[in-house]
């Protein structure tokens, strides 16, 4: 199982350059990226987002490719005589304007910026092993943490899955015997309003059979353990599960929701609830879940 969130950070050298790749992921329905590479590689597309879908099916996946500038180590460059007439302008510029003109090392730091010409980037075809190189190393560690939360999320399931269970294991303990209680009920409620029956009076016995076939939730209960069955050898499997998970739990909360209609009995009903509950805790985690 994996999580659809995830991180992953690689840094790489680029000749004189410095080539950062971040990848992020949110969940999502289906498989969304977003690749942000530098204007001068965007031949480079497509093979990234193959890449990426390797690593991924479902979630927003943000991918972000940073260049810096020269590596340390190499001198800066600047011409000192378009620095010198650049500050002369600038000498004129404040004598012009009646101003003192007195140049300080964040001036001169300045000048020397706006004029320093930028460094070509490489260009698509050598820039390609680096690109790949450092996304590759990314998508590691962006997949290990993917795995990493999936295991987490697998234990809550498992847990959670076992208290569904237990659950349903008190709705099928009581429910057979509802149409008794029923039946009790029925010849106090005929005794207090001194309209005493035979027990045994077809009448009474068709009302009691009637009510017992209402309230019968031995089919839920049998669809019941097969979705649960199925959802945990699902959360064992391989690959995407998510949605599949989704269209389950949509199964089992219809299941619960027609015992809860069907059932004329308290201890039933609190059980439903409880039901309810947690099957909405796993739906909120399975939204997690590539």
């Amino acid at each position: 199982m994996k999580s659809m969130t995830g991180y992953g950070r690689a840094t790489v050298a680029l000749g004189k350059h410095t080539l950062t790749v971040q990848v992020s992921s949110v969940n999502r329905k289906t498989l969304d990226l977003a690749v942000r590479l530098p204007e001068a590689w965007a031949g480079l597309e497509a093979g990234v987002n193959e890449q990426i879908r390797q690593s991924a099916q479902r979630g927003r996946v943000t991918v972000n490719f940073e260049i810096t500038g020269t590596r340390k180590g190499s001198p800066p460059a600047w011409d000192e005589a378009e620095i010198g007439a650049t500050l002369d302008r600038l000498a004129d510029l404040a004598k012009s304007r009646s101003m003192e003109f007195k140049p300080t090392p964040e001036l001169l730091w300045s000048v020397v910026s706006s004029l320093r010409q930028p460094e070509e980037l490489p260009g698509p075809e050598e820039a390609a092993p680096a690109v790949t190189a450092a996304l590759t190393a990314a998508l590691r560690d962006f997949a290990a943490m993917r795995a990493q939360e999936g295991e987490a999320l697998l234990r809550d399931f498992v847990a959670r899955l076992e208290t569904l269970r237990r659950h349903v294991g008190v709705i099928a303990e009581r429910a057979p015997a509802v149409p008794a209680a029923h039946r009790d009920l029925l010849l106090q409620r005929l005794r207090q309003a001194e309209l005493p029956l035979d027990p045994d009076d077809e009448r009474v016995l068709k009302e009691i059979a009637l009510f017992a076939d209402r309230c019968d939730v031995s089919e839920e209960l049998t669809r019941l353990g097969s979705h649960f069955d199925q959802f945990a050898a699902l959360l064992r499997a391989d690959g995407e599960i998510g949605r599949k998970a989704e269209f389950l739990l949509q199964e089992i909360g219809r299941e619960v929701n027609t015992i809860g209609s069907k059932a004329n009995d308290l201890v039933i009903s609190r059980a439903v609830i409880e039901l309810k509950n947690e099957l909405e805790r796993v739906r909120e985690q399975i939204a997690n879940v590539e």
